[in-house]
């Protein structure tokens, strides 16, 4: 799903239309771009990747792999380098933080205080979407992670211990340009799901800190 580029987009991508879809179109931002794109999905399993990011060789096999062994499990996570506009790995931290969740606290009710799921390395089973329905056009920040709590209350996170994807951070990043915003928006939307003073106490604390981390060591690298 493309909206409309104006570089070299069509021309690379035309290369290997014998192999996949491609619609180029305008439209009113992210969320519907992954709107339309989940309208036409046909296979199984469902993922979205931004033009930014890449899996990691394997990684649709390992996922194919874990669906097929197990049939009960509806979503699936793996591991997510994050890499810079060289490709070189940078914010190592994170990605550790992200990791120690995922494999030892991802049963416990702690996405509504630590968003540790990255987007390009989630996929789930087509028929989740006539469940959750669509993501929320309304926003421009954080789509991903209304997506994921809506999917987090009807069922438990699978999870594949190995590297899926690399998600790339640069200047134009969302989260690089404003990070308050994203972080906003995230707590507006945890909102939705729960009303627990403590719940939403802790993931305040949890952004702050966020915050503090990031003007302190990562605008200093910018």
């Amino acid at each position: 799903m493309d909206g409309g580029s104006t570089d070299r987009t069509q021309e690379i991508v035309s290369k290997y239309k014998k192999n996949l879809t491609f619609i180029s179109e305008k439209d009113t931002g992210q969320s519907n771009a992954i709107n339309k794109g989940m309208k036409r999905v046909r296979g199984d399993i469902v993922g979205f990747i931004n033009s930014d990011d890449y899996l990691e060789p394997g990684a649709l096999d390992a996922v194919t792999s874990y669906f097929s062994a197990n049939p009960s499990v509806m979503w699936v996570t793996g591991k997510c380098f994050v890499i810079d506009e060289a490709g070189k790995e940078v914010r190592k931290g994170v990605t550790a933080y992200k990791n120690f969740f995922l494999q030892y606290l991802r049963y416990l009710p702690v996405l509504c205080v630590v968003q540790f799921i990255s987007q390009p390395a989630k996929f789930w089973r087509r028929e989740l979407i006539e469940q959750i329905g669509p993501f929320d056009e309304s926003l421009h920040y954080d789509m991903d992670y209304d997506y994921w709590l809506r999917i987090w209350q009807k069922y438990p996170l699978g999870y594949i211990d190995r590297y899926l994807a690399r998600y790339r951070v640069h200047t134009a990043s969302k989260a690089v340009v404003s990070p308050e915003t994203q972080f906003r928006v995230e707590h507006d939307i945890l909102k939705r799901y729960t009303s627990s003073p403590i719940t939403l106490f802790l993931h305040r604390i949890h952004v702050q800190l966020a915050l503090l981390l990031y003007r302190r060591f990562w605008v200093k690298r910018s």
